[in-house]
Order: C-alpha cells, then structure tokens, then sequence
C-alpha cells in the first residue's frame, strides 16, 4: 500500500522547488534606475543584470562602471566582490578607477606622446610625465548611450560612445560600443569593438578592483593566483616598459603556479620596488587567436574562484598599491592600500612607442574587437 503522506510531502517539496526556480527565473533580467545627472546634464543610469542563479553585476553608462558584483561563496551567499562607491556624485570626484571602462588608451603613454604615420601626437599627461588611461578625461569620464539587449538567460547591456577626432590628442573619429553581458554560466562577458575614420591606437579594458572576500573585507593578500604567462614586461622607475620580454622563472613575478599575492609582495627586487608592489604586464600564454585563460584567482576564506579568459595580448595585475590610505567605499567601508587586485586585459603599456610589442594600431575601415570573461564560481 503507498505511503500517501510521504507521497504528499515529495509533491509538496516539488512544488516548492518549482515555485523557488519561477521565482529565481522571473528576477533574472536586467533592470534600469536613475542615478543622476552630470555637471553637463546629461542623465546617467544603474542597470543591474541579474542571472537565473543569481549572480548579480549593476553598471553605469557613467564611464561603463562596474558598481557592484555580486556572487555566491561555497554556501551560496551572494556578496558584493568589487570595490566602489555607493553614489553618482562620489564617481565624479577624482578616485582609483574604480569599476571603470579605460580608454582611449588604457595603461600609460611615455611622456604623454606618440608617432604615427609621420606625425607626433601629444597627449595630457596626468601621471607625471606620462598619459595614463586615456588623459584628463578617459572613457571612465562619460556619458554612454546604453542600450538593453538582455534575453531571458543571459541579460545584457550595449554601450555606445563616439570620440571626437583630436579629443584627448588622439587622432580619428572613433565610435565605440562595449556590449556586457552576465551568463547563465555566472561568466561575465565584456566585448569591445571600435571603428575610426583615421588611422589611431586603441586600447581598451575594465579596471574593476576584486576582493573575492567582499569588497569590505580589508586586504586581498592571501589569495591565490595562478598567471598564465611565461613572461612580463619590465618597468622603469616611470612605469614605462622598457621595451624587454623577461621571463618569470625564479622571480617574485611566477604565478605559473597558484602563490599567494602575498606571498613575496615585499620582497627585495626592482620591479617590486618600482610598483611598490604588483603593477605589471603579463604576457599571456596562447596558442591562437581565440580567448585564452589568463590568471585564476581563488580565495580561501569565501571559496570564491575567478577566472579571467581573453583574447587580448597582455594583463596588468596591479595590487591597490597606490590607493589612498582611507577612501570610504560602499555601504561604509574604509579602503586603502591592497584592498583590491586589478587584472586588466589589455595590449601592452606603450605599445605605440614600443615597435617590438604587438601593434594597438587601429587603421581606418578596420574593426577593433577584443573579448574578456570574468568567469566566478566557488569551491
């Protein structure tokens, strides 16, 4: 004879469960809030993207920001895992780059110039003599027209800017669109494309500060990272490379196997002494022209894994070095030195003055396309 309440009780458990997935299906999407105006008028945006699991990334058509990230540690509760700032207006005072969308030329520019075709283009230079990030007023400085182009698993946002011929000292009318989308895979996709009407240099990335932790946990340095790269690219006391490819092996630069960040941060080298710190390029090891796996990031205390998939050339791992010793961040946490790791995909630093590195030419009539995935998960 069936045992009818055990029947009754797996019926009702499975309808719970059905009614938990609707749920948790029905808040997966993308929604919009108003956050403000700039100084200028022009109105900015907070759309948040949410997948069926739950991992939820809101972004700003302010300078493409990611404000917050949120994912599930190895017992499934969601935390905010990059550092920030809980309002518009405290975007637009001078901070780290926080989130941001870099451009036109992300990373540094010796001495705030560059030859193409013939010709020298001077650039500002805001990082002492050199230009870092795309000058006084980078792509992390504007407005965006943001576009939705979600579906029901894998909600997504189209960012489009145009940048003036000559804005920032760069040559070409270059129009620009960055489309993020979040996976049902709890990936965070980020594609970038760009066209111009006159030769130029392009480099785009995200500079989003991680703490797998939680943004407000204090100091990333017992996480384990893993670099795919055999090699990097030396610095000078400015921060400019100097043009060599040097290999890893027996230095405090080889994460060919996980290390903790922490591990020989303040050892005795140049290279550390100079970034005070990590804040170099990394070669990325690929065998062709599709995304590769370039570092993994795992943290001991969460159980939060990141990986960090790409088609560009280069990642600067930089470790919060030169963050101020007191910002207050979100929900009022106090950041400052190593609060956060960076790990921005990229073509190399000064590429346009460095003729042994890969080109960030882009000609007129070509497309530039660049692919990054922030994949999460948890052990």
């Amino acid at each position: 004879m069936p045992n009818t309440k055990s029947a009754a009780a797996g019926s009702a458990s499975l309808t719970l469960l059905r009614r938990a997935l609707n749920q948790q299906e029905e808040m997966s999407g993308i929604t919009k809030q108003a956050w403000g105006a700039l100084p200028s008028g022009e109105r900015i945006d907070l759309y948040t993207l949410r997948n069926p699991a739950g991992v939820e990334v809101a972004i700003t058509n302010y300078g493409g920001r990611i404000v917050t990230l949120r994912t599930p540690d190895r017992d499934g509760n969601l935390e905010d895992i990059v550092l920030g700032f809980d309002r518009l207006e405290e975007y637009l005072r001078d901070n780290p780059f926080f989130g941001a969308l870099v451009g036109r030329y992300a990373n540094r520019i010796a001495n705030g110039e560059f030859a193409l075709n013939g010709k020298t283009y001077k650039l500002a230079r805001n990082n002492g003599e050199n230009s870092l990030h795309g000058g006084l007023r980078g792509f992390d400085k504007v407005a965006w027209d943001a576009r939705e182009v979600s579906d029901a698993d894998a909600p997504g946002l189209e960012l489009k800017y145009g940048s003036r011929d000559g804005e920032e000292g760069f040559p070409g009318n270059l129009s620009v669109t960055v489309l993020y989308t979040l996976t049902e895979n709890n990936e965070l996709k980020i594609e970038y494309g760009a066209v111009t009407d006159a030769d130029t240099v392009i480099n785009l990335t995200n500079h989003s500060y991680f703490d797998l932790s939680g943004h407000a946990a204090g100091n990333i340095l017992e996480h384990r990272l893993t670099i795919n790269a055999d090699t990097l690219t030396p610095v000078n006391a400015n921060l400019i490379p100097t043009g060599e490819l040097r290999s890893v092996a027996g230095t405090p630069f080889d994460f060919r196997q996980p290390t903790a960040i922490g591990e020989r941060i303040d050892g005795r080298d140049e290279q550390l002494g100079y970034g005070e710190g990590y804040d170099h390029n990394f070669v990325v090891n690929r065998d062709g022209k599709g995304l590769a796996l370039a570092a993994r990031v795992s943290d001991p205390e969460s159980g939060r894994v990141m990986e960090v998939l790409t088609t560009q050339p280069g990642i600067q791992f930089y470790t919060g070095n030169h963050l101020p010793t007191a910002i207050k961040g979100k929900e009022g946490a106090i950041y400052g030195v190593r609060s956060g790791f960076c790990l921005e995909t990229q073509h190399f630093p000064d590429s346009p003055n460095q003729p042994k590195f890969s080109s960030a030419e882009l000609k007129a009539g070509e497309r530039y396309r660049e692919t990054t995935i922030f994949r999460f998960s948890s052990r």
